[in-house]
């Protein structure tokens, strides 16, 4: 049953859902295509969603049955970095929320090409910053991020950590892109194969938010900084994805920088596959996995 459903969805992924995202298709209408999909998505059972400003963003406020509300997953989402929004990823934000436990802070981080780099970094850095000023303490905190919202994740804790700020007790990261210069031998070994990002998309997108700045920055592609002191991290990744090279050369940066890091590679799967919960058995899995890696560093905290 499992494989006949990853079948089905690989296919309606490729045939209907990936023209939409094509380097020919207007920046507005696939912007668009994503808040339509993410308006269609069905959101967990029992879910509350409550919109307030944090640190001057737009922010939904996401908790499910049980959920600890003195804990918060400060998801930063993807989108190429020029589009999403809460609309988007508040069901998957929801599902991290409820596997872990604790309520989800989903922000809407500025966007390129009208906010390019550093706007979507200081804005994530300010979003933590909010939470701090709170009253959570860090140890209570978990980032997570998607896509570029996982390069993003990544990109947050080398600048918190340089500016001496207090660390999250732990950061998931799901398919992220984390090389802006789309350097990774996957870019080629899996194009035939990923049924949704192709790599002439990712180039316009790393143009857009880059801007001037140079693409191997630390602070722009994550992969190359220097990864010393970083908490615990979980990374899943689809082996039919493009990006497949972006987590296993940031697992290995990391491990050899110390940092504890579980690297996920799951087969037959594709970018952010988690956003097809329920209806895909694997990603109900990757959250559960999710759930237990969180939970688990929070009790050893």
């Amino acid at each position: 049953m499992n494989t006949a459903i990853r079948d089905g969805l690989r296919k309606t992924l490729s045939e209907q859902v990936a023209p939409a995202f094509s380097s020919g298709v207007p920046l507005e209408r696939q912007r668009q295509a994503l808040e339509s999909l993410g308006a269609s998505a069905a959101l967990p059972e029992g879910l509350q969603i409550e919109r307030r400003e944090l640190a001057g963003l737009r922010t939904e406020w996401l908790v499910g049955p049980g959920c600890n509300t003195s804990h918060a997953l400060l998801h930063l989402h993807g989108g190429g970095y020029v589009m999403g929004s809460c609309v988007t990823h508040r069901a998957l934000s929801g599902r991290a929320g409820i596997a872990c436990g604790m309520q989800a802070v989903l922000p809407e981080y500025r966007l390129a090409p009208e906010h390019p780099f550093p706007a979507a970094l200081d804005d994530a850095v300010a979003a933590y910053r909010g939470l701090l000023a709170l009253g959570f303490a860090p140890d209570k905190i978990v980032l997570l991020g998607d896509s570029a919202g996982g390069g993003l994740t990544l990109a947050t804790l080398l600048a918190l950590r340089d500016a001496g700020a207090p660390l999250p007790a732990a950061a998931v990261l799901l398919s992220p892109w984390t090389d802006m210069t789309v350097s990774g031998e996957s870019v080629r070994t899996r194009a035939g194969v990923d049924p949704w990002l192709k790599p002439e998309l990712l180039e316009p997108f790393g143009k857009l938010y880059t801007g001037e700045h140079d693409r191997e920055g630390p602070l722009v592609s994550p992969l190359f900084g220097d990864h010393r002191g970083l908490p615990p991290m979980l990374v899943q990744v689809g082996d039919q994805e493009i990006l497949l090279s972006d987590s296993t050369r940031l697992a290995e940066r990391a491990k050899g920088a110390g940092v504890e890091v579980e690297l996920e590679i799951w087969p037959e799967l594709w970018h952010v596959w988690h956003l097809f919960a329920p209806v895909l058995p694997d990603a109900n899995a990757a959250f559960d996995r999710i759930g237990a890696f969180v939970r688990g560093k929070l009790s050893a905290r």
